[in-house]
C-alpha cells in the first residue's frame, strides 16, 4: 500500500481511446504503458476504483484495474499461447463430465449443461461429447478448429475477460456463452456450480466451501463487468 497522492481521478479523450487522469496526470500501466482504454465506460469504472481509495491506496480493492493492465501489458505479446491455453479446455471442458451415479445430480447436470453445449454446436460448429467420470476423451477436431476460429475473432479485452471467465469456470464453452450474449454472471456461475451446489444440498453447509464458493461469484461478476464495460455495455 502508498499514501494517496492525489485529489481526484477523471477521464479524458486521447487519441485511440479514454484515459484516467489522477489530477490532470495519465495513469500508467504496471508495464508503463498508457493507460488506454476503448470505451468511456470501462474507463469510468477505473476511475471510481482511483476514487473510491481512502488515505492509502489499496490495490487489492481495485478489481478492474489489474484487468486492464493485462490487456494492454501482456495479451498482445500472448495472444496466441493464450488462445492455446484455453482451447485445451475443450479437451477436459466442465460440461462434458457428467456424474456416473445419483440419478438427481445426472438430470441436473443433463438440464443445466447440456443446453450449451447444443448451443456451442449450433451456433459456433463446435460439437463436444460429453462423458461418464473424470476421464476425459479426445474430442473432435473440427470442434477444437471451431472454436479456435471463435477464439482468434475476439479483440485483446474480450480475450483477457475470457481468460478469467474459463479459468474460474473450468468451461470453454460457458465463457464463450459469456462473451457471445448468451449467460449473463449470474447464469454462469449457476452452470459452474451444479456439482458444488448439489454437494451442498447433501452434505450440508461447510465454511471453507462457501468462502470458495463466494470468491467465484464475485470473480465472475468482476469479469463480466470488465468485459461488458470494455464493449461499451452497462452492467
Amino acid at each position: 500500500m502508498s499514501k494517496r497522492f492525489y485529489e481526484h481521478a477523471a477521464v479524458a479523450a486521447v487519441e485511440g481511446g479514454f484515459q484516467v487522469e489522477l489530477d490532470g496526470r495519465a495513469v500508467k500501466t504496471p508495464a508503463g504503458s498508457a493507460l488506454i482504454m476503448p470505451t468511456h465506460a470501462l474507463a469510468e469504472a477505473v476511475a471510481a476504483e482511483w476514487n473510491a481509495q481512502g488515505d492509502e491506496i489499496k490495490p487489492k480493492s481495485m478489481a478492474l484495474m489489474p484487468l486492464v493492465g493485462t490487456a494492454i501489458d501482456r495479451v498482445p505479446d500472448v495472444r496466441d499461447g493464450l488462445i492455446e491455453g484455453l482451447l485445451r479446455y475443450a479437451e477436459t471442458d466442465l460440461l462434458c463430465h457428467r456424474a456416473t451415479d445419483r440419478e438427481d445430480l445426472i438430470e441436473r447436470q443433463e438440464k443445466m449443461w447440456q443446453p450449451l453445449l447444443d448451443w456451442a454446436a449450433d451456433e459456433l460448429g463446435a460439437r463436444l461429447e460429453p462423458v461418464h467420470g473424470i476421464i476425459a476423451q479426445d474430442q473432435d477436431p473440427v470442434a477444437i478448429e471451431a472454436f479456435k476460429t471463435a477464439l482468434e475473432g475476439f479483440d485483446n479485452w474480450t480475450l483477457t475477460a475470457l481468460g478469467e471467465l474459463v479459468g474460474i469456470s473450468g468451461s470453454l464453452v460457458v465463457g464463450l456463452a459469456v462473451a457471445k450474449g448468451r449467460l449473463d454472471a449470474s447464469q454462469a456461475f449457476a452452470v459452474c456450480q451444479v456439482d458444488e451446489d448439489h454437494q451442498r444440498e447433501f452434505w450440508g453447509e461447510d465454511f471453507e466451501a462457501t468462502a470458495r464458493r463466494e470468491g467465484i461469484r464475485v470473480d465472475l461478476a468482476t469479469a463480466y463487468q470488465f468485459l461488458k464495460l470494455s464493449q461499451g455495455e452497462s452492467v
